[in-house]
């Protein structure tokens, strides 16, 4: 699904035709065709929008709770009426199986939205201490700078909260997946928010992302990407000290406890491991098993991963579509390489597109076995459908194991509750989940180390997007 407005940028409430020239093909990634043209933004278009933001930011924050409530209850009945279109448009542009779009993609968008309002309506955005009075009001103009793989998951956990929290802001979605963030401005558009509140400027991060990062008039970045590009960003919004909050990359560790049961276990984290092709930061990419399961566990990892069905994003019985672009399928490749050249066991999978693929950035769905936590395949975040499988003797080596990384995005925990939690405790990550819960969308989502800083969700989110004001000898109620 291509949006009517994918060839302009939105502005200060109307859309507005790029100041520069400059283009690139959008490309769906299962057929490597060009499916649209997107304008690349330039530093004016960044502050044009800036500045838009920046004379709205007085009226929006001062504008009642009530009705910026009301305003992002307008945006979700019109995501709602548009859910295929968003749908379509990821599938499209990132390569998701129609039903992962509609079921995971399409819905982290609207789940969000109504976790942050409902965060809103519950929240306490004034309260006394004693004499003092209590205020969260918005920081102020906001860069939000979202990523290619959870794209509407993203743009919702930014918007929605910033909006609610009475902030203005300026969206750069990823070139290489931007055809849901031009949807989401439609939407935006058509609830009627008052001009400069959203804006949206397409653009690379080298360009527009860097100009949002530095500039004087916004009050704080929001970032979700790579590590790398979180510290060029962190870099550049330091001599104006705004606020950064970043969620970064991650290498997940899955602890399966002597208690689990080991085929669900398994199974369980070969599946986490592989939704949305592996391209997920807080994906369990590195599975702790006891050293006497671990070839049980190769047997039950090697057929749930056999299971898995590559092809056609628009065949509903496909079950794992391409990576994003032929720079992921290249790393992913070589990091393939590197595990089988030290000497990782090499269960399924491997080099090279699954049989009866040869166009599309498909790759097997590969498993390693009889892996050490010093390999490539064990410290590298890797974004794609790899699984590196870790024996283990004691819980204290997996947990010493588990937290030997730079990242601390999501931990997993399988076994028995009580000496999950107990594990769990001692996981040096932002969030750790036990026995593969549901997904909790009030639950802080963030990371440790180098996964970041700030947190996302609902309510957690509406905070990351406030200041703090104290009233001193406001009085009594």
């Amino acid at each position: 699904m291509i949006p009517a407005q994918i060839s302009r940028f939105y502005i200060n409430g109307q859309w507005v035709e790029p100041l520069g020239t400059e283009r690139i093909g959008v490309e769906n990634p299962a057929t490597e065709d060009i499916v649209a043209q997107l304008p690349l933004g330039s530093e004016a278009d960044a502050d044009r929008a800036v500045l838009a933001a920046r004379a709205a930011f007085d009226g929006w924050c001062a504008t009642p709770v009530g009705d910026r409530i009301a305003a992002v209850k307008r945006i979700l009945a019109i995501y709602n009426d548009r859910y295929e279109d968003f749908a379509q448009a990821m599938s499209l542009e990132m390569g998701a199986p129609i039903e992962w779009a509609r079921g995971a993609q399409a819905w982290a968008g609207q789940v969000h939205i109504e976790s942050t309002i409902q965060a809103a309506e519950e929240m306490a955005w004034e309260y006394s201490r004693g004499t003092t009075r209590i205020i969260y009001e918005g920081i102020g103009v906001c860069a939000l700078i979202t990523p290619w793989n959870w794209p509407m998951n993203q743009i919702a956990c930014k918007v929605a909260p910033a909006l609610l929290a009475g902030c203005t802001m300026v969206l750069k979605p990823s070139e290489i997946a931007p055809l849901s963030g031009a949807l989401f401005a439609e939407i935006c558009d058509a609830a009627g928010l008052p001009p400069g509140v959203f804006n949206l400027v397409q653009g690379t991060g080298p360009v527009v992302g860097a100009r949002l990062s530095c500039h004087p008039e916004v009050d704080m970045v929001s970032f979700t990407g790579s590590t790398r590009a979180g510290t060029a960003v962190a870099a550049a919004a330091a001599p104006t000290v705004k606020r950064v909050a970043q969620e970064l990359g991650g290498k997940s560790a899955n602890i399966i406890l002597r208690s689990a049961d080991l085929q669900t276990a398994v199974a369980g984290g070969v599946e986490g491991c592989f939704g949305n092709t592996g391209q997920s930061c807080d994906a369990p990419t590195r599975m702790f098993v006891p050293r006497e399961s671990h070839d049980a566990a190769l047997e039950i990892a090697r057929a749930t991963a056999e299971a898995v069905v590559v092809g056609d994003p628009a065949d509903s019985a496909t079950t794992m579509g391409p990576l994003i672009s032929k720079l992921q399928f290249d790393k992913v490749q070589g990091l393939i390489a590197k595990g089988i050249e030290e000497g990782a066991t090499l269960v399924c999978g491997g080099l090279g597109r699954p049989a009866g693929l040869n166009r599309g950035w498909f790759v097997r769905p590969t498993i390693f076995g009889h892996v050490t936590n010093q390999m490539t395949i064990a410290r590298e975040e890797i974004f794609g459908p790899v699984l590196a499988i870790i024996p283990y003797d004691s819980e204290d080596e997996a947990v010493a194991m588990a937290n030997d990384t730079v990242y601390g995005l999501a931990a997993y925990v399988q076994g028995e509750i009580a000496e999950a939690r107990a594990i769990g405790r001692r996981l040096r990550a932002g969030q750790v989940n036990l026995n593969y819960p549901d997904w909790d969308t009030f639950a802080p989502f963030g990371g440790y180390k180098q996964s970041g800083n700030g947190r996302e969700y609902a309510g957690w989110g509406i905070h990351d997007f406030c200041e703090v004001k104290a009233l001193v000898g406001f009085g009594e109620d």
